[in-house]
This record gives structure tokens, sequence and C-alpha cells, in this order.
């Protein structure tokens, strides 16, 4: 062995847990790749565009059915994925359910490129369900996390794939965007370039996933001999909520993702509006601001990542906290695009970093035996506020007579709260009641 071979390969060990080979844990990271193409594109940047504008003919009430159908999404996810989890905890299957999910996502992203006049019930009918089967999706790969790590380096490992995340959307936005100036320099309209866009975003989410089911192993075993129904799994999650209080850190710290994550949500959802409206970005200027803002993210969860592993999960998402603050104190404070760029890279490494580390001290709080069980019930955390943060976010603004700063400025206390919240989260305590289960 040389001694290159010699330093790098204990290193790895340490990271991984025992078994667990580094081609492995990159086709688990992989998945991140391959996923985040359906909402850099989809829910981000481009189809939510086209959705109101050409599906729903720029009505007034267009911004409000494209709403109500991600709302639809994230109510059925509440309810599937968590029982899905306890189902896969049953079987022993989040690898064949991760699959059938990916198949699903990846084949109504494709039917969106159907979308265009009159096609308003089909599209939003394929946008609930490509939505949910992403939902599902994300919350399964999560639960692999735990397997594969060891708990001091779930924050490395959960950063790495993080970050390979967003520069996965960022190359299936780049590829969609020389597409779509290809053809705009040869005539054609939003109807014909947008549909085909879909058709990219699904190749690439489907392309970049087969390396996860090539390389990723399933190590958990079917619990008891019957393996389990799905009544049988609606009835082990139920006894689960019922002994929550076993797990009160594992409580808390789901209320506070709720909480945080309705302010993380809105800025997704609502950032590239409030630069619209507030600061009168261009959609040129808006496109840019999302690139460069997903390349920050990258930089913030694989950094985070480490910082994660040595201050430890509570202390590194106060962190991202404090930092969703100021930039809620900078955006609101702009009256320009300088201050307003500042926030949004602050808000970029933020948005990477407190994400990835979430999902790591989800394994950390999770018991080996139910890990896709807890992993559903942070789903269900991410989708409730995915609800409720664009929604007080809308209301704010409906009620103030469109002062998207007031809103801004409203959506800031979301942080302001679960920063509280955290701070009566012990790790230690949470980590020894998963281990004791």
């Amino acid at each position: 062995m040389t001694r290159t071979e010699s330093t790098v390969v204990p290193a790895a060990q340490r990271i991984l847990a025992p078994g667990v080979a580094r081609r492995e844990a990159w086709g688990w990271a992989m998945y991140d790749f391959a996923n985040s193409s359906y909402t850099t594109v989809v829910i981000t940047a481009i189809f939510n565009a086209y959705f109101v504008a050409v599906v729903a003919g720029g009505q007034a009430w267009a911004t409000l059915a494209w709403t109500a159908a991600l709302a639809v999404s994230n109510l059925l996810l509440m309810v599937i994925g968590p029982v899905l989890g306890a189902y896969a905890d049953l079987h022993g299957n989040k690898k064949r359910l991760l699959l059938a999910s990916t198949v699903g996502c990846v084949a109504s992203t494709a039917a969106l490129a159907l979308a265009g006049p009159e096609t308003l019930g089909q599209t939003m009918l394929l946008l609930v369900l490509s939505s949910m089967f992403f939902g599902i999706g994300e919350n399964l790969s999560a639960a692999f996390l735990p397997e594969l790590a060891t708990d001091e380096h779930q924050g490395r490992l959960s950063g790495w794939g993080w970050s390979l995340g967003y520069l996965g959307g960022l190359l299936t936005l780049g590829l969609c965007l020389l597409y779509v100036d290809w053809a705009a320099a040869r005539g054609q309209q939003a109807m014909q370039f947008v549909p085909v866009t879909m058709l990219i975003t699904a190749a690439v989410f489907g392309t970049a996933s087969v390396p996860t089911f090539l390389l990723l192993r399933e190590r958990a075993q079917a619990q008891g001999s019957a393996a389990g129904t799905a009544g049988q799994a609606a009835a082990r999650l139920l006894r689960t909520l019922r002994r929550a209080r076993h797990y009160p850190d594992l409580r808390r710290f789901l209320l506070c993702i709720v909480v945080y994550q309705a302010g993380i949500q809105t800025v997704i959802a609502l950032a590239a509006i409030y630069a619209q409206q507030a600061l009168g970005f261009t959609t040129r200027d808006t496109v840019l601001l999302i690139i460069v803002v997903n390349v920050t993210a990258a930089v913030g969860a694989f950094a985070f990542g480490y910082i994660q592993d040595r201050i430890g999960h509570v202390a590194t998402i106060a962190a991202t906290l404090a930092g969703w603050i100021l930039m809620t104190a900078l955006a609101w404070l702009a009256r320009g695009p300088l201050l307003f760029w500042i926030a949004a890279n602050i808000a970029g490494l933020c948005l990477g970093a407190s994400q990835s580390s979430a999902r790591a001290f989800i394994g950390v709080l999770s018991p080996a035996a139910r890990r896709a069980e807890f992993f559903g019930l942070w789903g269900m955390a991410v989708r409730l506020a995915s609800i409720v943060g664009p929604l007080t976010y809308g209301l704010v603004s409906w009620l103030s007579q469109g002062d998207h700063r007031q809103a801004m400025l409203i959506n800031g206390g979301f942080f302001l709260a679960g920063l509280l919240l955290l701070l009566m989260v012990d790790a230690e305590r949470g980590k020894r009641a998963a281990q004791d289960e």
C-alpha cells in the first residue's frame, strides 16, 4: 500500500459506516444530484412561469392554481410519507420503493411536456403526482443516510449529497436554458420549447439516478414473518406517534423544522417574485440570481457538513438560522440590487446548510428499526411548512395591499421562532433515546 492510500483509506473508513464503500456513498449522493433537476426546473425556474402564463392563460387565479396544486401534493405527502416509511421499515424494501417513486416522478415529469392551453386539469394532476413522487423519493433516499455514515459524520455525508444536488440542478437548468436560447433564436415560442425542457429534466433525473440503484445496498431486513401490510404500517405509525413522549427531542426538533422551514420554503417559492415586485428585477436578472444562489447553496451545504461534524448538530443549525435572520433584515432594508444580492447569497449559504444539517440530525435521532418511518415524519414536517410559509406570506401581502417588504419581514419571524425552539433540543439525549429503541 502506498503512503497516499494509507492516509486516505482510513479517513474514508472513519466517515463511512463499516462495510460501506466510497462508491456506494457516491451512488447515494447521486440521487441528490438527480432529483434536484426536478425542483430547479419544474418548481423554481421554468415550468412555474409557463404554467401561470400559458397553461392558466395568465388569469388572475393562475398563481393560486399553481400553489393549490403544490398544496394538494404536500397534503398527500403528509399522510402517505410516514405510512409508506413505516411500510418500508416493516418490509425492508426502501430501495424498491425508491425505484418506484423515481419512475413515477420521471414519467409524470415527462408527461408535463403535454402541458399547454386548455390542459389545466390534466397539468395540475400531473404536477400533483410528480411533486408527490418526488417527495416520497426524497424521504426514502434520506433514510439510507444513517446506514452509510457513522453518527459523527452524517453531517459531512449529507452535505456532500446536498451540495452535489445543487450542482445537478444547475446542470439541468443550464441544459434547458441552452435549448431555450437555441429554440428562441429560431423563432419558437414558449409553447414549443418549454415542453421539451420537461423531457430534458426527466431524462437527466432518470439517467443520473442509475448509479444509486446500481451501487446502493438495501441493508434493512423485513421485521416479522409476515413482513406487514399497509394497514400494519399505518398502525405502527400510530403507535410511534403515541409513543412520541419517548422521543421528546425528536418531537421538538420536528416542530422546529415546521417553523423555520416555513420561512425557507417561502424564500424558495417567492424570492423571485419579491425581487421583481419589490426591487424591479427583470426575468434575466432573476434567472441569474437563481444560478448564483444555487452555487452558494452548494458551497454552504458542503462546508457546513464539515462544520456540523465538528461543532454539533444544534450549534450548526442555530448558526444557519442566525444567517437567515440576517438575510431577512438585509432583504427588507434593500432598496437596490447590491444589498439584495448580498442577502440572496447569504440565503444560498444557509439554504443548503440548514436543510442538509437537518437531514443528518434526523438520522441521529432515528431508531435503527424505524429510519424510513422517522424520515417520513421529517418529510411531513417539511411539507406542512411548505403550506404554512407561502400561504402566510401571501395573506400578509394581500392584507397589506401588496407590501412585499412587510411580508418578508414577518417571514423572518419564522426563523427567529425556529431558533428559540431549537434551543430546547438536547442532541445527546435524543441520540440516547434513539439508541435505546
